[in-house]
């Protein structure tokens, strides 16, 4: 696969020589760079005020007014994230320590050779794309839910697998629709993943999640000042995503003003962060999903129609899982390899398969992901059956004994804090304490759905030491 080219800087060269103005304005763009042209050095804090954010920032020692390093000092504190370099006819090693530092990240003496310039800029670029790479990967790992793998061999799946194929080189934007739980970032995980951005940043953001005040600000950044707790310039989303994917989830839950600004950017490729004047250019592949029929809310004036077409290039519908049942068996066992990877396939038995085959799944894979997370845990080192699914996708109804109405005593006389809580049901027999503190973590488990950050609260123990248990109860 063809490695995409960088994306092109954005520069701010600041110098009293005209002719080197001129010549810079010209050669720049020609590398595929954006160029700002500034004659002294109170210009270039107003061009940077005005038009940034700018990923580099070539600025002469001597200028009138304000130097070059002046105007670096106040760049660091204005926008640290922009990458200064000084130049100077005077070649001083005084003056190039002074610089770095500073926080320049070169220092060249003039003229210097264009060819010295070229490499300079990729370094710059290199080291703009891998801080966004970095911060890509860790909202990334935050976000993920498993390896981007699609699994299933029904006709369904086979015609998304052939739409991924045909759309994920190009830079289309693609609409995936679909109920909640069916696995929409799955499809736009592995459209990046197949795309000639594949090397770039992935960037999930649900768009229901993120605060109303705050949307604009984490979509496409702010500046300094800009409002009330802007205490530093700040990359949005569209810039960290530069060079790769945004996927937004849940657009139909953007606010108007915002669909006007992310229809701007699909329609100039340009954004402007808030606060800012000027807008600027980024490099963005933009995929997006909704579980909402988004020509209703186009006829209740709840969605903008051209923003929809311009979203909708190409349209992949993901089935709810009720309709791809024949999947079900792959699922469950690509699901128990990653709840339970020292489980074979075989541990799933007839009667457990044949039970989730009648259930319709209303949540869907994340429902059925729950389940079997579930099941593993209860099995223990056993075969998972029906009796280890919840009731409602087993069928089988569980009657609770009597609640206890106060926790055993601790083994060391009650200075340790028990997980017990007032009210669970008890198991048959004399149990040990550690089987009752475990019935009792599956209970909340399945309360909760899975969902362990909640469960790790309501039993008032880290996130780790849940982890730690939930290890203790699979391995029997």
């Amino acid at each position: 696969m063809e490695k995409p080219k960088a994306a092109g800087l954005r520069i701010l060269f600041a110098d009293d020589e005209a002719s080197l103005r001129d010549l810079m304005q010209m050669e720049l763009p020609r590398m595929g760079h954006e160029v700002t042209v500034c004659p002294d050095g109170s210009a270039a804090l107003k061009a940077l005020e005005r038009g940034g954010p700018f990923d580099a920032a070539l600025l002469d020692l001597k200028m009138p007014g304000l130097t070059g390093i002046e105007v670096l000092s106040q760049i660091r504190q204005i926008c640290p994230e922009t990458h200064v370099v000084i130049l100077t006819g005077q070649a001083s090693v005084d003056t190039a320590v002074q610089a770095l530092r500073l926080g320049a990240f070169d220092y060249l003496t003039k003229p210097c050779k264009w060819a010295e310039l070229e490499v300079l800029l990729s370094r710059i670029a290199e080291r703009r794309d891998l801080a966004n790479r970095t911060q890509a990967l860790e909202a990334r790992l935050k976000a993920a839910e498993g390896t981007p793998t699609l699994v299933g061999s029904g006709e369904a799946m086979a015609a998304i697998r052939s739409l991924i194929d045909t759309v994920a080189p190009t830079d289309a934007t693609v609409m995936i629709l679909g109920e909640t739980g069916t696995g929409k970032e799955l499809i736009a995980r592995n459209l990046h993943d197949r795309s000639l951005r594949a090397s770039g940043p992935f960037i999930p953001v649900n768009c229901g999640a993120l605060p109303e005040n705050l949307v604009e600000s984490e979509l496409f950044g702010h500046r300094k000042g800009a409002f009330t707790g802007a205490e530093t310039n700040r990359k949005g989303l569209f810039e960290v995503a530069n060079g790769g994917t945004l996927f937004l989830d849940e657009v139909g839950e953007l606010d108007k003003s915002i669909q006007v600004k992310l229809l701007r950017f699909l329609e100039s490729g340009e954004i402007r962060r808030v606060g800012e004047n000027e807008p600027f250019r980024v490099d963005v592949r933009v995929l997006c999903a909704t579980h909402r029929d988004l020509r209703e809310m186009i006829a209740a004036d709840q969605f903008r129609e051209d923003l929809f077409f311009r979203l909708n290039t190409f349209e992949i519908h993901l089935p709810p899982l009720r309709e791809r049942k024949e999947d079900i068996a792959a699922l469950a066992a690509h699901l128990l390899k990653r709840f339970a990877p020292r489980k074979g396939p075989d541990a799933l038995t007839d009667e457990f398969l044949r039970a989730l085959q009648a259930h319709d799944w209303p949540g869907n894979v994340r429902e059925l992901a729950n389940a079997i997370e579930r099941a593993a845990i209860l099995a223990g080192p056993g075969p998972l059956r029906p009796e280890h699914l919840p009731s409602q996708v087993s069928g089988v109804r569980r009657t609770a004994t009597a609640p206890v109405t106060s926790p055993p005593p601790s083994p060391n006389g009650g200075n340790t804090p028990t997980l017990l809580g007032p009210h669970f049901p008890m198991p048959e027999g004399t149990p040990s304490l550690r089987d009752i503190e475990m019935r009792y973590i599956q209970i909340v488990l399945e309360k909760h759905n899975g969902n362990k950050p909640a469960a790790s609260r309501e039993l008032g123990i880290s996130l780790k030491t849940l982890y730690n248990k939930i290890n203790q109860i699979q391995q029997g």
